[in-house]
């Protein structure tokens, strides 16, 4: 896979942090319970890792879920 074993953890676990923005109901729904519930112990990091991931912050793909 040519990733540490952590760094593959990270993106799985940013993966389902992903999905869950997506299906998430942003009036009752946080990025930082998102997050806190995916192991992202820091909001700002969890941010920054998901805009390098995503190009779009995840505040964003809250809003944007259906």
């Amino acid at each position: 896979m040519d990733v540490t074993p952590m760094a593959y953890l990270r993106r799985v676990r940013l993966d389902a942090a992903h999905r869950d923005l997506l299906a998430a109901d942003p009036g009752s729904t946080t990025v930082t319970r998102v997050a806190m519930q995916w192991g992202f112990a820091h909001p700002g990091h969890f941010a920054a890792r998901y805009r390098d991931a995503y190009r779009i912050p995840p505040s964003a793909t809250l809003v944007r879920s259906p």
